[in-house]
């Protein structure tokens, strides 16, 4: 580690964290010595965990207090992680209906945020500050994990209008500060990858961060360009937010010259799991519950697949519990190579976010479809099908208010990013099909040529 490095993850990033109110090294510091507790420990004080939790939130969450009521569930006598089961789901649909209802009564400065709606479902909730200080902390346990640490070189390859919207002078400075540096991933033209490729050698960072569909895009097209990225001293490159397949992967090792670390979670349900050098997606225990359920909602052992279904012992002021992720999953009970107690989440499935084409032929991000509906109030469901260069259809489930001045902000959103000539054709239908993962995503169709 430089002297650099140090002064800024000892130094700065701590008094920024202290700054914020967050009690984020303190946690980091607790979690990197749990982390090796044999499982028994760890569940020991994941049950102790849920218990407090459960009961705080059924003293202060008005929903909570009513569906505890309802089920004769009484907090102070879980004896095991698995009495959780006794309380029934919690999907977007009821936290739509119930979102002031979700919130602690004596919860303060919450922050709103809405998930970028990849499963066709935009969701807004609230997140309070013990939720911002246990996920840095996890997500800089595992940067640690590859010797690396706040303050090396980074750049962050990102689309989301929360991170790009913020640049400020003073997170411009605070970046700087911190060696950051933010590329924007939704465009994805010959011009703009050549500039990333050039700024990615000029920048020679430690690490990268992003989608694994827009590190392995840059990485391509470096090699077609015949310029060399393996020669930067990149040490590890974290991808999160998307399915990651086994031919990125492999193009961003072969191209970078370091392994990939991968990353699970969104910003509904936290940071869940993080891959381990040995290669292993180790589960954030100390506050992340995860359970794996088939169809009609049976808990499943381990080695089987089926949705990924999250509690979020930190979620206090905005509970997360028994949260259907909507995503496919497998859990493993075999303990990793690396000696950390962390379960293991072996498979991760139906995650999928790709590339879509302009008529320009200029590639983006295909989330940069998805925040024109996100936002959009009266639209319940969606899914987005570019058929071919001309044609893109939407299917909307509509909400309450849905009018034509909703289906012309759509039309004109998606013409803005894919080109004024393009055809947008928006059905309206009782409800978005799902696709073979039972998840609600919109689709990128291949296309010709």
């Amino acid at each position: 580690m430089s002297v650099y490095t140090r002064f800024v993850s000892q130094a700065v990033f701590p008094l920024q964290e202290r700054l914020k109110k967050h009690d984020t090294v303190r946690v980091r510091r607790a979690m990197e010595a749990s982390q090796w507790w044999p499982a028994a420990q760890l569940e020991a004080f994941q049950r102790d965990r849920l218990r407090a939790f459960l009961s705080d939130v059924g003293a202060h969450v008005p929903y909570y207090r009513q569906v505890f009521s309802d089920a004769g569930f009484d907090p102070a006598k879980i004896s095991r992680v698995a009495d959780l089961q006794r309380l029934p789901f919690l999907t977007k649909p009821l936290i739509r209906a119930n979102t002031e209802a979700l919130r602690a009564d004596d919860a303060r400065a919450l922050a709103r945020f809405n998930t970028g709606g990849s499963s066709g479902e935009p969701l807004i909730f609230f997140i309070g500050d013990e939720r911002v200080t246990h996920d840095v902390a996890a997500k800089w346990r595992a940067t640690r994990w590859w010797d690396v640490d706040i303050g090396d070189r980074e750049i962050v390859v990102w689309g989301s209008p929360i991170e790009l919207g913020a640049q400020d002078r003073v997170r411009q400075f605070r970046d700087a500060l911190m060696r950051t540096e933010l590329m924007p991933a939704f465009e994805m033209s010959e011009t703009k990858l050549d500039g990333f490729v050039a700024r990615i050698r000029a920048r020679r960072p430690a690490m990268l961060f992003g989608y694994p569909s827009a590190i392995s895009h840059i990485a391509r097209h470096a090699e077609k360009r015949g310029i060399r990225l393996d020669d930067l001293g990149v040490r590890v490159v974290f991808v999160t937010s998307e399915r990651l397949y086994d031919d990125q992967r492999e193009s961003i090792e072969r191209l970078f010259g370091c392994p990939v670390a991968n990353g699970y979670g969104g910003r509904d349900a936290g940071f869940i799991a993080h891959q381990c050098p040995s290669g292993s997606m180790h589960i954030t225990a100390e506050d992340i519950v995860v359970e794996i359920v088939d169809a009609s909602g049976q808990v499943l052992p381990s080695g089987q697949s089926g949705e990924i279904v999250v509690t979020h012992l930190a979620t206090r002021d905005f509970p997360f519990i028994r949260y259907r992720t909507g995503d496919i999953g497998v859990l493993d009970d075999t303990p990793c190579a690396c000696g950390r107690g962390l379960p293991v989440l072996k498979e991760i499935q139906g995650r999928s976010t790709d590339f879509v084409i302009a008529l320009d032929g200029t590639v983006m991000h295909g989330l940069s479809l998805i925040y024109v509906l996100r936002d959009i109030p009266a639209v319940r469901a969606f899914k987005i099908i570019q058929e071919t260069l001309t044609l893109t259809r939407v299917q909307v489930e509509p909400g309450e208010g849905f009018s034509d001045g909703d289906v012309a902000l759509i039309q004109s959103g998606l013409q803005a990013r894919l080109g004024a000539s393009v055809e947008i054709v928006v059905e309206q239908v009782a409800q978005v099909a799902p696709e073979r993962s039972g998840k609600f995503r919109y689709v990128i169709s291949k296309i010709a040529g």
